[in-house]
């Protein structure tokens, strides 16, 4: 298949291809889920809806812990290869396999152990708990299979390998669905065999992720790289965003099960089938859900590489075909839930149930208050994970806050019992808070969508690689140094003595013509350094020019973890450039214009951002003498003796 180029292909064709299969693979987790409920349903009734709902919160604390591991060894097998690192590549996805190893059975041992004190916190009610215990239990000792292949799908995704990842859900899904009618009617087992069913699909997935290890295209696992270290930290770091979006979806769904049974006991409903509908309603939600955000998350690589391409008239495009698409999803949600409530909810119930009419009535209420504006959330699940897409980490963040936490808790708080609405109150919050959330995220995306449509730009400077050495030797000098040390302009006389390139700023340019990204876009990110700030893309970019650089000419290149990218070639001199703190105050304030009263603490706070950019890309110290050959305190000789001192060391060293 042609590779689409996202930077010409029609926008139409970019969203189906990169859309279609996200929606599928999103959907596919749903599916265990809404399959237990609906046979559960059927075969036990309420209680054993309100078991699943109950259990389901220790199925996001799994999922979670598989995404942060799964994500962030994703994102740095993607980074290595990038870099054409496979060593390091390789050792950061056998770190994961082994840490999943770990925390899997870790959680499904604590979660087995503490399950009837985690039924009670998650909502459970009397009637209930029996049931809870019974599915919970068998899902506990599934644990470390569902987590481990949940991990794995991840990195076999960012392997290049997203049908088999596709296949290896699907797959599990099906035999869940073929099993669960047997366990749960023909051996009559209830609840236990629904967790049967469920287990043995993900033991068949897990099987399946484990078969690829021996299968990777772009790493190969051996023993060495296997063994965890530090560098585990920095993987789960670069998960830890999905982790906190889990844990978002947790808090919120506790709460609204406490809440459903504490005043639904109040009501004619009682405390069980408040709780159960609540489970069923959340799971039909969940499959609207999975929908929107399988085709916002299908359209972010088509936004994020325009964007960083100054081509913003193609991301608006993309943007509003996304936000119409989903919106058009929601709106046939919205009216299928609001004309024919009884018939989806009648999907999840027998008719001989003795709660049946209680339940189809709540059912009916909460499709007809709680699920009544649903469509609005497409624009702020669309908006929140196109914002991102943009580098505006901050807001995407905040949005997706809004409604989950900042809104729906309040306002169901406020409502059911500072306005004594009850279970009522707590059936409209929903729909109130998505109204608000609306009006919020129109603001927020529309805001960032007429910054889009106010430049399109697209970087086209050219920097000429010239053959240029150092009396006919190839020598390539970095310099690290910290910030206001005068290592720049150290940088800058160096290359003017020896007659060759200097690049600092100038690899801006390069990287953008590289990348692909926005000459701004990686100027804002340059000058921060900052962790959050990080983008892999850049790195990557500026890490093939500055090889690219090394191997064509003799040149100066300062900053941007040089000295690491350059670790393994030859004719390299790696310098470390420092000063006193008072040295540092008086080049800031004479050259810098900083405030003199406040340098020094500015200073500081730069210097520690380049170290944590720099151990974030390395895993190695930035002060560590042993990753230079020279480290100078620049106050011993000044800028100008300082270079000449570096020019001296390359002659007789180079003799």
């Amino acid at each position: 298949m042609k590779e689409l180029d996202l930077g010409k292909e029609k926008i139409n064709k970019l969203i189906l291809a990169f859309s279609i299969p996200c929606v599928i693979s999103m959907l596919i987790n749903s599916v265990y889920n809404i399959v237990d409920q609906i046979f559960i349903g059927k075969g036990v009734g309420t209680l054993g809806n309100g078991a699943t709902n109950v259990i389901f919160p220790l199925v996001i604390v799994f999922n979670a812990f598989a995404s942060l591991i799964g994500n962030g060894a994703a994102a740095n097998l993607s980074l290595k290869l990038g870099e054409k690192n496979q060593k390091e590549a390789a050792k950061g996805v056998g770190q994961a396999i082994i840490f999943t190893i770990i925390i899997s059975f870790l959680l499904g041992i604590a979660s087995f152990i503490a399950l009837p004190k985690l039924v009670m916190i998650f909502g459970c009610t009397e009637n209930v708990y029996k049931y809870a215990l019974d599915y919970g239990r068998i899902i506990c000792l599934g644990a470390p299979f569902m987590i481990i292949y949940s991990a794995l799908s991840n990195i076999i995704r960012a392997d290049g390998s997203p049908k088999y990842s596709m296949i290896m859900l699907v797959v599990g899904a099906i035999i869940n669905i073929i099993l669960d009618p047997i366990f749960i009617f023909s051996f009559d087992l209830g609840v236990k065999g629904g967790a049967i069913a469920t287990v043995i699909g993900q033991v068949v997935s897990f099987g399946i992720a484990i078969i690829y290890l021996k299968k990777f295209k772009s790493v190969k696992i051996n023993k060495e790289s296997l063994k965890i270290d530090k560098n585990i930290f920095k993987i789960l770091g670069l998960g830890l965003s999905s982790f906190i979006t889990q844990c978002t979806v947790l808090v919120l769904f506790v709460f609204m099960n406490n809440m459903m049974t504490r005043l639904g006991s109040a009501s004619k409903f009682g405390s069980d089938i408040p709780l159960s509908v609540y489970g069923v309603i959340s799971k039909i939600n969940s499959i609207y859900i999975s929908i929107v955000l399988g085709i916002s998350i299908g359209a972010q690589p088509i936004i994020g590489f325009n964007y960083g391409a100054g081509k913003n008239k193609r991301v608006r495009e993309t943007l509003k075909k996304v936000i119409a698409i989903n919106f058009i999803v929601g709106i046939l949600f919205n009216l299928v839930l609001f004309f024919f409530p009884r018939q989806i909810a009648g999907i999840f119930i027998s008719s001989t149930d003795a709660n049946y009419d209680l339940f189809m009535e709540f059912a009916i209420l909460l499709c007809h208050s709680f699920l009544l504006l649903i469509s609005l959330n497409a624009l702020e699940i669309t908006g929140s994970i196109s914002i991102q897409s943009l580098g505006k980490v901050k807001k995407a963040t905040a949005l997706s806050f809004i409604r989950q936490i900042v809104l729906l808790i309040p306002i169901s708080l406020f409502l059911s019992i500072v306005l004594d609405k009850g279970i009522y109150g707590l059936a409209y919050s929903g729909c109130i808070s998505d109204f608000i959330c609306f009006i919020i995220a129109i603001f927020i995306v529309g805001g960032e969508y007429i910054k889009l449509g106010k430049n399109d730009y697209q970087s086209d400077d050219k920097i000429p690689l010239k053959e240029n050495n150092y009396h006919g030797k190839h020598i390539v000098v970095t310099i690290s140094r910290e910030y206001a040390s005068g290592g720049r302009y150290v940088g800058k006389l160096l290359a003017e003595m020896l007659g060759v390139n200097f690049y600092d700023k100038e690899l801006i340019s390069l990287a953008a013509k590289e990348s692909g990204l926005r000459k701004e876009y990686i100027e804002k990110i340059d000058e921060s350094k900052r962790k959050s700030a990080n983008d892999d893309r850049i790195f990557i970019a500026e890490a093939k020019v500055i090889k690219d650089l090394a191997k064509k000419e003799s040149c100066v290149i300062v900053g941007r973890c040089a000295d690491y990218i350059l670790k393994d070639n030859k004719n390299v001199l790696k310098v470390f450039l420092y000063s006193s703190d008072d040295a540092k105050v008086k080049r800031a304030v004479k050259y810098y214009g900083l405030d003199k009263n406040k340098a020094l603490k500015q200073i500081i706070k730069i210097n520690k951002e380049r170290e944590k950019h720099y151990e974030f890309y390395t895993s190695r110290a930035w002060k560590d003498m042993s990753n230079y050959d020279l480290m100078i305190n620049v106050d011993s000789q000044g800028v100008e003796k300082t270079a000449e001192f570096i020019k001296n060391y390359l002659s007789n060293n180079n003799d």
